[in-house]
């Protein structure tokens, strides 16, 4: 390189980093603290002078320029990060009372006459993320997961426009410290999300169901560019790990602090109280108020102020003692019954399912709603026409709760139960004592399509892009009549159908293949047999190692086995009584489906001897992933709470069997508990 390519190459990497600078400072104005001091078009001008120097001198491209927020490839997974600190959840309040008795249980663990300091923070309904930066430059970042175990989000991260790539954002703002890990929420503006919504419908496109799942399926996209398509937002609140010696020390200092280096922080909805009982009443009369924020919050968080007192109070479980969250109700509207539909389900089953008018519950559309069973509409004198109370709780899916039944005019109908099957009008039955209706017909094109997405789903037989819409197409094309078909279809096949190039035909049937060598257990839990999961199947399995010795074995011999009641064996041997089920297996056999049974490895002993219990829903595995990660280092797997099980594994929204587990005093444990347990 001549001397005058060194200077020129000198002068524009001056410019860089001036640019940098400047245009990171008003990012920083513009999003942080709402009070840009320059036009767009100013703004796009140094944006642009900047791409052209980066394009021209590509070695200038550093990771912390405003260019690098765009999507980059897309990967083929998203890898998995250990965090430098526990990433923990909070235990719940709902009412002031409940406040009260959490700071009766932390008073009971501090010095009589401490005084503490509060601060209350709004709870964000998003996805949590862990943000680290090295030396002021943002180097990586992360999904909560499991709270040890996150994944690696960091290219989509970079296209959030309020995250800062360096800090400080403001020269004039605090010196970065040499390490600091952040963690903050992803989330969505209501008025985004609707602009966003509606886009999508212009283009023909599903709408987003609501802004959480929005937001949590926007930022773990395995393409980068789908992320920068999405007005996500950014709040922090927490430093979960830091070098440097003037970190603050409260919790209302760190707000002020993330807010000093460029991070955007919720103080607008953030208040600091000393007197407990003036926080208690703010918080009790913050509910009116949340319909008034463009995001979606589903309570408040108090915490300690100190954080030295904080982090004296420790953790239970997998809480912490010096912090709280007070959750609000779920949310309420009414709105009118259209009319009742039933979905047919893979045994069969007629569940039935509201179409409403059209009502916003939370920021979210809700047009449909669930009605439980044809008992449940009757006991609640629902009748189509009627004003109903539609409840939405966070992840829950819609329901009905019942009818106004003082706006009834007379014209509302009875809703009887149903005499046909909607998919194929065959009669339904219903068996005495049962609640369910259900369609007999072996080949209802319904029952078909939800055995066939059944048998593809992840806990079965995971073959991966077989959804409920190509089940449908395949079954409606006349190219699958039962699940063993899967193993016979060829390129050519597919390539007819709406939407399959050769690629996406091509890749189907890989998947297909790659299922023959499933082991047995997803085998006999993907033949749907009713009330056999991977957890009965793993049992039987263990008494009948073959697929043959099962078929053959009697009600008694199955009943014979500890943990395995009459009705599941009674739907065993009954669906393999059905001359059709038998020629089934025979054709998956002809198929290329590996039928043999398989010789267990197991990854270690460290469960030798324990029975666990699932209930709720885990941070990162489904229950099938729990089970076969406990199985496969040697512990067992059982349905029911008794007095001879090791441990619970609990997750959220856990059902009554964790009040039977603290009744009898089993051990409850949570993901991470059990990861210790192996070694992870």
């Amino acid at each position: 390189m001549s001397t005058v390519e060194e200077n020129a190459l000198e002068r524009a990497a001056e410019r860089a980093a001036a640019l940098r600078e400047e245009i990171n400072y008003h990012n920083y104005r513009y999003h942080v603290l709402d009070a840009p001091v320059i036009t767009d078009a100013e703004y796009d001008a140094l944006l642009n002078e900047l791409r052209q120097l980066e394009a021209e001198y590509p070695e200038l491209i550093t990771p912390d320029s405003p260019t690098q927020r765009v999507g980059g490839e897309p990967r083929s997974d998203l890898p998995k990060v250990r965090h430098a600190a526990p990433v923990l959840s909070l235990s719940n309040a709902f009412n002031a009372d409940d406040l009260r008795a959490w700071r009766q249980r932390i008073g009971r663990l501090l010095p009589a006459d401490v005084e503490l300091s509060y601060v209350v923070e709004p709870k964000l309904d998003g996805l949590s993320v862990v943000l680290t930066y090295e030396n002021g430059v943002f180097t990586l970042g992360a999904t909560r997961g499991n709270g040890i175990i996150g994944e690696d989000v960091t290219p989509n991260l970079r296209t959030v426009r309020k995250l800062p790539l360096r800090i400080p954002a403001d020269p004039d703002g605090p010196p970065a410290p040499p390490r600091l890990v952040v963690r903050g929420e992803v989330f969505f503006r209501l008025p985004s999300f609707e602009r966003l919504n509606r886009q999508r419908i212009e283009e023909g496109k599903a709408p987003l169901m609501n802004p959480r799942n929005a937001a949590a399926g926007s930022l773990r996209q395995l393409d980068p560019n789908v992320t920068a398509s999405r007005p996500l937002e950014l709040a922090c609140y927490q430093i979960l790990d830091g070098e440097g010696d003037d970190l603050p020390t409260t919790q209302w200092d760190v707000l002020h602090y993330l807010k000093g280096l460029g991070f955007p922080v919720m103080l607008d909805t953030s208040r600091l109280f000393d007197d407990f009982e003036e926080m208690v009443e703010y918080i009790t009369g913050f509910e009116s108020k949340r319909a008034e924020l463009d995001y979606e919050i589903d309570g408040l968080v108090v915490k300690i102020n100190d954080l030295a007192t904080q982090a004296r109070l420790g953790v239970v479980g997998k809480d912490p003692r010096g912090m709280t969250a007070y959750k609000y109700p779920a949310q309420e509207r009414t709105t009118k019954l259209l009319r009742v539909d039933a979905n047919v389900g893979r045994t069969g089953v007629l569940t039935p399912f509201a179409v409403l008018e059209p009502v916003e519950i939370g920021g979210v559309i809700v047009r449909l709603a669930t009605l439980h069973n044809y008992d449940d509409i009757a006991a609640k004198d629902i009748r189509v026409g009627d004003t109903v109370i539609v409840k939405r709780s966070g992840e829950v899916i819609p329901y009905v709760v019942g009818p106004v039944a003082d706006l009834r005019d007379g014209t509302e109908q009875v809703v009887p139960p149903p005499e046909v099957c909607p998919a194929c009008n065959t009669p339904v039955v219903r068996t005495e004592g049962e609640v369910a209706y259900y369609c007999p017909n072996p080949e209802c094109p319904a029952k078909l399509v939800r055995g066939v997405e059944y048998w593809a789903s992840r806990g079965a037989m995971d073959i991966e892009g077989l959804g409920e819409r190509i089940a449908a197409q395949l079954v409606h094309a006349g190219l699958v009549h039962n699940v063993a078909d899967l193993y016979f279809l060829k390129k050519e096949d597919l390539m007819g159908l709406e939407g399959f190039g050769e690629k996406k035909a091509e890749k189907l049937i890989k998947a297909i293949d790659e299922s023959r060598t499933r082991p047995l257990t997803r085998i006999l839990t993907a033949l749907g047999i009713p009330s056999v999961g991977s957890t009965v199947a793993e049992l039987v399995l263990e008494h009948f190692p073959t697929l043959e010795a099962i078929m053959n074995a009697t009600q008694e011999e199955l009943q014979s086995i500890p943990g395995l009641g009459p009705h599941t064996a009674s739907a065993i041997t009954g669906f393999f009584e059905e001359p059709r089920n038998r020629e089934l297996v025979e054709r998956l056999r002809e198929g290329g489906v590996n039928l043999q049974p398989e010789e267990k490895v197991l990854a270690s002993e460290k469960l030798a001897g324990l029975t666990f219990v699932l209930t709720g829903t885990l941070p990162t595995l489904t229950r099938e992933e729990a089970t076969e990660l406990i199985e496969s280092h040697g512990g067992r797997v059982t349905s029911s709470v008794s007095s001879k099980t090791s441990y619970v594994l609990a997750g959220e929204n856990p059902g009554s069997k964790l009040a039977k587990a603290q009744k009898l005093g089993v051990p409850i444990i949570d993901e991470a508990a059990l990861r210790e347990m192996i070694g992870e």
